[in-house]
């Protein structure tokens, strides 16, 4: 009888973890700031030689290991033609590639155990996953998030 017991409870804590589950957080690129500090004013350059600029921007520690959702554009760094492991998530289209990158903090830096599908470069997309405020640096840029992607999908705002 205890048995039974025990096994309903345990059953019922379960489907109770799967009917809560939590939804992510929908983060944009504002929230990613902390709000007393102000992001200084450069202007773009577009030949190529302009370095990036805030890569000690400051980041917001009580989005560490938050369940979120951000829209963005990928810049991929491991992959082929079709799927990409790694990439840099940025707020804008051509960040990291066109135009030089943008503040640290306004760069996540994105692994996939498993390869994903990106469809087209330059459609922005919505990444799931676990946000990390540990940064990463590769050769692109100086980046102040990281994630454990769970899902890539058509960004539809």
């Amino acid at each position: 009888m205890i048995k039974m017991i025990n096994a309903t409870c345990l059953i019922l804590f379960l489907f109770s973890q799967i009917i809560f589950a939590k939804e992510p957080l929908e983060l944009f690129w504002e929230d990613m700031v902390p709000p007393d500090y102000q992001t200084p004013d450069t202007p773009l350059s577009h030949d190529g030689n302009m370095l990036q600029m805030g890569l000690d921007a400051p980041i917001v520690e009580s989005l560490n290991g938050k369940l979120v959702k951000i829209p963005g554009f990928v810049v991929p760094l491991e992959g082929d033609n079709e799927t990409t492991t790694e990439f840099l998530l940025v707020p804008y289209f051509g960040a990291c590639i066109h135009v030089p990158p943008p503040p640290a903090n306004q760069i996540v830096y994105v692994k996939f155990l498993d390869a994903v599908p990106i469809d087209n470069l330059y459609d922005a997309v919505w990444v799931t996953g676990t946000l990390s405020t540990k940064g990463w640096e590769g050769d692109l840029a100086t980046v102040g998030y990281s994630l454990v992607g769970i899902s890539v999908s058509p960004y539809d705002g």
